[in-house]
C-alpha cells in the first residue's frame, strides 16, 4: 500500500483534547442517566461512581504510558501492535459501532429537546437540522472542531458548576428554600444503601457506560501537538474532573429531593431546579441538555471518522477512507458516518422508544471491551519498551490486572443480566460477525498481496 495520502492535521491544543475527553463523558450519562443509577442504588450510587472513576484512571494511565512510548500510534494501532490483525479489527469496528450508535441517539435527543420550544415541528426535521449543523462543524479544519467543542463542553461544565454551588447553598441554608430538612433525605427512604451493596454494584454497569468516551483521548492524540508532554496532565485532570462532576451533583440531588422521587421521564436536574422554584429553570436546563447532546454528537462524528481513517491505514477498512480534504480531515469517513446517522435517525423515527433503549445497551458493551483491550495491550507491551517512559502506571502489573478483572466481572454481569437479554444477544452476534469478517478480510488481503504492508512496516519500525 503506497503511502500517497495526506496525514491528519495536528491542530488540537491541550485544552481542546481535555475538553474533547470531557465532552465524551459528561453528557446524557449525568444529565439523564443519573435517574437510572439513582433508581437502582439510591444515594449509595456515589460509591459506584468512585469505583468506576478508579478503573477509569487506571485505563487512562495505561493509555498515556503507551502513547508516550509509541507517540505515532493511537488506540487502534496499539491494539494491533499488541495482538495483531484479528483483535485490532474487532476492537476497531466495535469502537466505531459504539460511537455511531451513540451519535445517532444524541442527535435524536437534540431534536427532542428542540421540540420543547418548537412543538409543532416534526422530530425528524429537527433531528435532520441538528445533523446538518454537526456535520458542517466537522468538515472544517480540526482546530475549529476543537474550538467549538471547547465551548460546547464549557457550557456543560459551567452549568454543572453553577448547579453544585447553588445546591450547596440550599443544603447549607445560605439560600432559603421550600425544602424542609434536606439532609434527612440521605438517611430516610431506605437509608444511604436502600438496595444494599448489590444495588450499588448493579448501578456500576450504568456508571461504566456513562464514563465511556474517555478513550477518545487515544484517538485525539494523533492530532495533538507535543502529545507525549501534554497527555499525562490531560488524563489526570480529566479523571478527577469527571469524578467531581458526577459525584457532587448526585449528592446534591439526593439531598434536595428523595431519591425514590426521581423519575426517568425528565432530567433529575430539571426536577430539582423546579422544586427550588428557580425562575426559568426548565428553559435553562433544556438549553444545557441541548448543548450537552450536540456536544456528544459532535464528538461522536469526530471519533467515528478518525477510527475509519485509522482502520483504513491498518488495512481493516477500504483504502478510500484514507482520503483527506484540503482542511486535513478524513472526508470519506465523515460521509460514511453521515449516511449511517441518517439511516439510524430514520429507523429510530419509525420505532422511537424501543429501538433507542435497545441501541443504548450496545455502547456499554463496547466500552467495556475497548477498555479491557487497552489494559491488556499495556500488560503485553510493557516488556517490549525500548526505553522507560517518564510516565508509568504505578504498582504495575497489579493495578492493570485489577482493572482487567474488574472490567471482566462487570462485562459478565452485563451479559447475564436478564434485563439486558436483547441487547446482550445483539452484541454477541455482532462480536461473532466481526470475528468472522476479520478472518475473511485477512485471508482476502493476503491472497491479493495487500495485507497491511504500510502498518506492519510502521509498527515494526517503532
Amino acid at each position: 500500500m503506497k503511502n500517497n495520502h495526506q496525514d491528519l492535521k495536528k491542530g488540537l491544543l491541550p485544552r481542546h483534547v481535555q475538553f474533547i475527553a470531557l465532552a465524551g463523558m459528561i453528557g446524557t450519562g449525568i444529565f439523564k442517566g443519573s435517574a437510572d443509577t439513582l433508581n437502582i442504588a439510591g444515594p449509595s450510587v456515589v460509591f459506584a461512581y468512585l469505583l468506576g472513576g478508579l478503573l477509569l484512571f487506571i485505563v487512562m494511565a495505561a493509555l498515556a504510558e503507551m502513547a508516550i512510548v509509541y507517540p505515532n500510534l493511537n488506540v487502534q494501532h496499539l491494539v494491533y501492535k499488541a495482538f495483531g490483525f484479528h483483535i485490532s479489527f474487532i476492537v476497531g469496528w466495535l469502537y466505531w459501532i459504539n460511537w455511531t450508535i451513540v451519535t445517532i441517539v444524541e442527535i435524536l435527543a437534540a431534536g427532542s429537546f428542540l421540540k420543547y420550544w418548537f412543538p409543532s415541528v416534526p422530530l425528524w426535521l429537527l433531528s435532520f437540522l441538528c445533523t446538518v449543523l454537526i456535520i458542517g462543524i466537522n468538515l472544517f479544519h480540526v482546530k475549529y472542531y476543537g474550538e467549538i467543542e471547547f465551548w460546547f463542553a464549557g457550557i456543560k461544565i459551567i452549568a454543572l458548576t453553577v448547579f453544585i454551588i447553588l445546591g450547596f447553598c440550599i443544603l447549607s441554608g445560605i439560600i432559603p428554600s421550600a425544602i424542609d430538612d434536606p439532609l434527612s433525605h440521605y438517611t430516610e427512604h431506605g437509608g444511604f444503601f436502600p438496595h444494599g451493596i448489590g444495588g450499588m454494584l448493579s448501578a456500576l454497569l450504568v456508571v461504566m457506560f456513562s464514563y465511556g468516551g474517555a478513550e477518545l483521548i487515544g484517538v485525539a492524540v494523533t492530532e495533538t501537538k507535543d502529545a507525549e508532554k501534554v497527555l499525562p496532565k490531560v488524563i489526570k485532570g480529566t479523571v478527577w474532573r469527571v469524578i467531581l462532576f458526577y459525584i457532587l451533583p448526585i449528592l446534591i440531588i439526593c439531598g434536595l429531593m428523595p431519591w425514590n422521587k426521581v423519575s426517568g421521564e425528565e432530567s433529575p436536574f430539571v426536577q430539582v431546579l423546579s422544586i427550588t422554584g428557580l425562575p426559568g429553570a426548565a428553559h435553562i436546563m433544556n438549553f444545557v441538555l441541548l448543548t450537552a447532546v450536540l456536544s456528544a454528537a459532535n464528538t461522536g462524528i469526530y471519533a467515528t471518522s478518525r477510527m475509519l481513517y485509522s482502520m483504513a491505514q491498518n488495512g481493516e477498512a477500504p483504502k478510500r477512507l484514507l482520503k483527506i480534504s484540503k482542511h486535513g480531515i478524513p472526508i470519506n469517513g465523515i460521509i460514511v458516518v453521515t449516511i449511517c446517522i441518517l439511516v439510524g435517525v430514520f429507523f429510530a423515527y419509525m420505532t422511537p422508544d424501543q429501538v433507542i433503549s435497545y441501541f443504548m445497551t450496545i455502547p456499554g458493551f463496547t466500552v467495556l471491551l475497548v477498555w479491557m483491550s487497552i489494559c491488556l495491550a499495556q500488560l503485553k507491551l510493557r516488556s517490549h519498551y525500548k526505553e522507560k517512559p517518564f510516565f508509568q502506571v504505578k504498582w504495575f502489573p497489579y493495578t492493570t490486572i485489577l482493572a482487567i478483572v474488574s472490567l471482566l466481572i462487570i462485562f459478565i454481569s452485563f451479559i447475564f443480566n436478564k434485563n439486558n437479554i436483547i441487547g446482550s444477544t445483539v452484541c454477541l452476534v455482532i462480536l461473532l460477525l466481526l470475528t468472522t469478517f476479520s478472518f475473511m478480510n485477512k485471508n482476502r488481503r493476503e491472497k491479493n498481496g495487500e495485507y497491511n504492508k504500510g502498518t506492519k512496516s510502521l509498527v515494526q519500525n517503532l
